[in-house]
């Protein structure tokens, strides 16, 4: 006996209780994909981030160090107060065009898309479409042979 007269013979309501069982199962399997996709960018974004704290950290101590460099040496040609003013709007200067470069960047990146979830789920729709054409074919030749 063939799977599709063992289906033709069960009951409307078992079949559509495996239907909605199944396409419930799938989903939740889907889910679960698109969760682990997102999570694995994620973990990489949160490493990446990471690496970036620290190289600011060292970094502004650098700065830092440096700020006192380009201070003092210009306090040799002018007042104390004043190279400490032309060094600060310098600096701050330099951090404007780095906010506007970084903003600009951030607003380049997509949002995290789970592909591989997304084309899957594709694929089970068309297959569920495709079913359904095919049941209505049988289902439509079969009524013309009893008829």
């Amino acid at each position: 006996m063939s799977s599709a007269q063992r289906l033709r013979e069960r009951p409307i309501g078992d079949l559509l209780g495996t239907f909605v069982h199944e396409t419930t199962t799938l989903l939740s399997q889907e889910i679960e994909l698109a969760r682990a996709e997102i999570g694995q960018e994620v973990a990489k974004a949160g490493r990446g981030a990471g690496l970036f704290g620290a190289a600011a950290t060292a970094g502004l101590a650098a700065v830092g160090a440096l700020t006192a460099c380009a201070i003092l040496a210009l306090a040799l040609v002018v007042d104390g107060w004043l190279a400490a003013l032309i060094v600060g709007g310098a600096l701050l200067l330099v951090a404007g065009v780095l906010a506007l470069a970084g903003r600009s960047k951030m607003r380049a990146i997509a949002p995290p898309v789970p592909d591989r979830a997304l084309r899957s789920v594709r694929q089970d729709i068309d297959a569920v479409q495709e079913g359904v054409r095919s049941g209505r074919e049988t289902n439509g030749e079969g009524s013309h042979h009893g008829a």
